[in-house]
């Protein structure tokens, strides 16, 4: 018997970040990939069938015009929205909300103005460009809690793919568990301190002696010792 091949093409692969982010997507859901730069999480969301409708946002243009080519192919499954952050969203469009490829401060910015986003129903699923324990201090002062993280390496780099929900309790976390969250003990756990551990030490050398200093130095020390 002859198999026909599918008229649906394979949706693309993603790199070890988005497919990490990808995984905390829960199947079913409708999702909002913010930032979708040239599309190809909205598109593997959408082609995958994990999503059955993925809202695809940018703040620019240029990006938007790539995603909609990226997502052709599954166009029936994706709504593109050209707008800053969630502003683009009303509240209960998606469920789940992917935001990929910024830094700390712009994603808790997105969060704070939205503050619809602050209900259990949400699953949120970052991807810090920069300033991942900025990120985790952000969350947990907000009231949402770290569900789970997964390290990847990218370019010769380490980051971390964070899944968060709103708990509604805010959570004052000490030094190491804001540099570390929740992946310790993963593949690559090592290369990840070791990755830290500069800037630490750039951070410690502006500090003047006193409790603050004592502390960064604590957490060097627990950082050249491997965590333990």
């Amino acid at each position: 018997m002859t198999t026909l091949p599918s008229s649906n093409p394979a949706p693309p692969r993603l790199d070890a970040r988005l497919q990490a982010a990808a995984d905390f997507v829960r199947p079913g859901s409708t999702a909002a990939d913010i930032g979708c730069d040239h599309g190809k999480l909205s598109a593997w969301l959408a082609g995958s069938g994990r999503c059955p409708l993925v809202f695809a946002c940018d703040l620019r243009e240029g990006p938007l015009a790539k995603a909609r080519a990226t997502c052709a192919p599954w166009g029936d499954k994706v709504i593109f929205r050209l707008g800053s952050g969630l502003s683009v969203l009303a509240p209960g469009e998606a469920q789940d909300i992917i935001i990929a490829g910024m830094g700390a401060e712009t994603i808790l910015d997105i969060l704070d103005a939205a503050p619809w986003v602050r209900a259990p129903g949400y699953n949120l699923v970052f991807v810090p460009a920069t300033k991942h324990s900025l990120l985790r201090l952000g969350l947990w002062r907000r009231g949402f809690a770290l569900q789970a993280e997964t390290l990847c390496r990218a370019a010769g780099r380490w980051y971390t793919v964070v899944n968060a929900r709103y708990k509604g309790e805010a959570a004052a976390p000490d030094a190491w568990a804001c540099l570390t969250g929740l992946t310790a003990g993963q593949p690559g756990f090592a290369g990840y301190l070791a990755q830290q551990t500069p800037k630490v030490e750039k951070y410690r050398r502006g500090l003047p002696p006193g409790p603050e200093a004592e502390a960064v130095d604590a957490l060097l020390q627990k950082l050249k010792e491997g965590g333990f």
